[in-house]
């Protein structure tokens, strides 16, 4: 799919300098720049890669005055790397924007899908599915029985829904996720083996959820897991049974969440954090990564450590645990200059 400079400056509402019907094809960094190619500079370090970069178009500031001769078209705008985001969004919106519906599928004749589908090759939708309009289905999928999907979802390649799943708007969900799994009950026996508790609950997913590739988020026991409105999780997060995820937060990879622990809004939470079950962490928590979450949290918390504790106190107590051969040391010495103040006297 080619573009010129001239469709590209309409779209970013921007001014060409140089050759109009200059075409790319393709996006490129400024250094690494080709025939063909589009890039952009916004950051003053690399403008000297601008004279020789070999890319077709450039988005560059509109307060850009070039120093020698240009072989590269321009594009200025008001801010270059706004502009180039922008881009990269409508690009990416034009080309998955797929349509129709591939073979071999199965779709239940009790289920609903709205306008300008796209489902992918080798995807099983169930019974009393019901999808909106402008969903995209990538092949090798699985809908179980009674799920809901919004409008202008997206559904990547080998997501897994468990049934009477509930999905809002405008959500996208990455590869190989998982939602709607059992959640982790088993109760114990007389003869110590254990046995699964039944998960009758479901999963809720609110409007404007991104999950990231490879995360699982499970069932309720009773009730619903809810992933409230605006939620991001990162890949390969862990998300229990009946645990309530508050809107707009944010969640780094490998996080594990337990059972039953609600999180507030606006919190933002590192990488390979733990966070045992039946906690309540309030409203802007910020916790670091790979720390241990034992307790409840109030809101607006920073905290860090396992088990964390405050942000600050953490620091300080790091400095004194990387001094402490030294702090040792000097304690040692007081010792033995008492012990022996005190022989003399």
């Amino acid at each position: 799919m080619k573009f010129t400079a001239q469709q590209i400056a309409a779209i970013l509402d921007g001014e060409v300098v140089g050759n109009p019907d200059a075409e790319v094809f393709k996006l490129s960094k400024i250094e690494e720049g080709e025939n063909g190619s589009l890039t952009f500079l916004s950051n003053p370090k690399y403008q000297p890669y601008l004279y020789t970069t070999n890319a077709s178009i450039a988005i560059v500031n509109s307060t850009f005055l070039p120093e020698k001769e240009l072989k590269v078209t321009l594009i200025k705008v008001e801010n270059a790397y706004k502009s180039f985001s922008k881009l990269l969004e409508f690009y990416n919106e034009v080309k998955n924007n797929k349509l129709g519906r591939e073979t071999p599928n199965f779709i239940s004749n009790s289920s609903t899908i709205g306008e300008n589908e796209y489902i992918g090759a080798f995807t099983y939708i169930g019974e009393n599915v019901k999808i909106g309009n402008n969903v995209k289905i990538y092949p090798n999928c699985y809908i179980g029985d009674n799920t809901i999907i919004g409008d202008h979802c997206v559904l990547h390649s080998g997501v897994k829904i468990y049934s009477e799943t509930q999905i809002g708007n405008h959500c996208k969900i990455h590869s190989n996720c998982t939602i709607g799994s059992d959640g982790f009950g088993f109760a114990p026996n007389a003869d110590g083996n254990y046995v699964a508790v039944p998960q009758i609950g479901n999963v809720i997913i609110e409007d404007y959820v991104d999950i990231g590739a490879g995360a699982t988020i499970d069932r309720a026991t009773l009730g619903s897991t809810i992933i409230r409105q605006g939620v991001k999780l990162d890949n390969q997060i862990q998300i229990a049974h009946n645990v309530e995820v508050g809107k707009n937060t944010v969640i780094a990879a490998q996080t594990g969440v337990a059972g039953s622990t609600k999180i507030g809004e606006n919190c933002m939470i590192g990488g390979q954090v733990g966070i045992v079950g039946h906690l309540i962490i309030g409203n802007g928590v910020k916790i670091q990564a790979q720390s241990g979450i034992s307790k409840n949290l109030k809101d607006n918390e920073v905290v860090q450590g396992s088990p964390a504790f405050g942000y600050g106190d953490f620091n300080k107590s790091y400095v004194y645990f990387r001094n402490l051969p030294k702090i040792a040391a000097t304690v040692n010495n007081l010792e033995k200059e008492w012990k022996a103040q005190n022989k003399k006297e």
